[in-house]
């Protein structure tokens, strides 16, 4: 399946979730290095598009504006409208969802590469030309590879290049000018519930971080009404109350994550940002799987590792879900990582 020579266009289909957006990132630049000629498109949503709009690997973002009720063709006429008489050498199908599938249907392209039968969800490898080799689980970041590798393309160095704007760092320095202590970012929440960690135990470390480890706790996430109430029921818990910085500006997440010492979060979108961006991460893992979704690489050593059942389990890399996981994340096993955050990636936190 490699390509006898640079292709002249290349269509990425990613729509949605921040989290998976970083894990383009890589998958872009390395076709970027591979093909300095080749111009590359993306397909994404508007949520993730905010995060990636600038970046210098991609030439075209489409962006793909979901609509529900009686007005949820009007998206997809609007993309087959953006996409009209133009076609592609090749199109990555990275993501296995129905809506991503009929897009993927949209993109007229001889080769239109997507998942295996197996890994293809929704039969969205109906909508694809080509598939890549089944393979058994591994990170998602290694998934995403697997399509340079059909391709002959080498994914490495792997690189993500999340990059501040001039306006952007006048704003993350004055923002941090006004705190006289390291910046420990909590994630609040994520959109699925079971991912979410207590916001109790959450406002038992920010206490601590301020107490023990001199550093000051800065609430960080999105606008989702979850997202909200669980941010309040730390402030509310908290005897020392953590800046809230929540909202709905994907950029300022950027810049916050950016600016802080140290992140603790779920298994969501800004603890991906914050591997991106080389700031150490604390990964809160139960419900979700920390072989297959943990940072990429780096920070591994501060996973608290709620998904397994009993400590050491050897369990494999899969997609299974565990409801029950967060329940085992404890803080002093949080709370021994922030120790261990300082100790090897130097915070100067004392």
């Amino acid at each position: 399946m490699k390509l006898s020579a640079p292709p002249s266009g290349i269509a990425v289909v990613m729509l949605s979730a921040i989290g998976d957006a970083v894990h383009v990132l890589p998958v872009v630049n390395a076709l970027r290095r591979a093909y300095p000629r080749t111009r590359i498109t993306w397909v994404i949503q508007p949520v993730p598009h905010m995060l990636v709009r600038d970046h210098p690997a991609v030439d075209e973002f489409i962006v793909f504006h979901r609509r529900r009720g009686v007005r949820a063709l009007a998206g997809y006429r609007e993309l087959r409208r953006a996409v009209a008489g133009r076609s592609f050498d090749v199109v990555l199908a990275l993501q296995v969802y129905l809506k991503a599938g009929l897009i993927t249907a949209m993109l007229r392209s001889p080769l239109r590469l997507g998942f295996d039968r197996a890994r293809a969800r929704d039969l969205n490898w109906l909508f694809t030309t080509h598939r890549i080799p089944p393979r058994p689980g591994q990170h998602v970041q290694d998934q995403y590879f697997e399509f340079l590798h059909a391709l002959g393309v080498d994914p490495e160095p792997v690189e993500w290049g999340i990059r501040l704007s001039e306006e952007e760092r006048r704003a993350q320095q004055a923002f941090f000018a006004q705190i006289d202590r390291p910046v420990c970012a909590l994630v609040v929440g994520t959109s699925k519930l079971k991912k979410n960690w207590a916001p109790e135990r959450y406002a038992q470390v920010a206490d601590a971080l301020h107490a023990d480890f001199g550093m000051r706790a800065l609430l960080v996430g999105g606008p989702a009404p979850i997202e909200r109430e669980l941010a309040d029921r730390i402030l509310a818990a908290a005897s020392v109350k953590p800046l809230d910085a929540l909202g709905n500006d994907v950029r300022r997440l950027v810049y916050l994550i950016a600016g802080s010492d140290l992140v603790i979060s779920p298994d969501t979108g800004p603890l991906h940002i914050a591997r991106a961006l080389d700031v150490p991460v604390i990964g809160l893992y139960g419900y979700t799987n920390p072989k297959r979704t943990g940072p990429y690489r780096k920070y591994t050593d501060l996973i608290v590792d709620g998904y397994a059942r009993y400590p050491g389990e050897p369990y494999p890399v899969s997609m299974e879900y565990r409801p029950d996981g967060m329940e085992r994340v404890t803080v002093d096993a949080v709370l021994q990582r922030v120790e261990l955050a300082r100790a090897r990636y130097v915070l100067g936190a004392e």
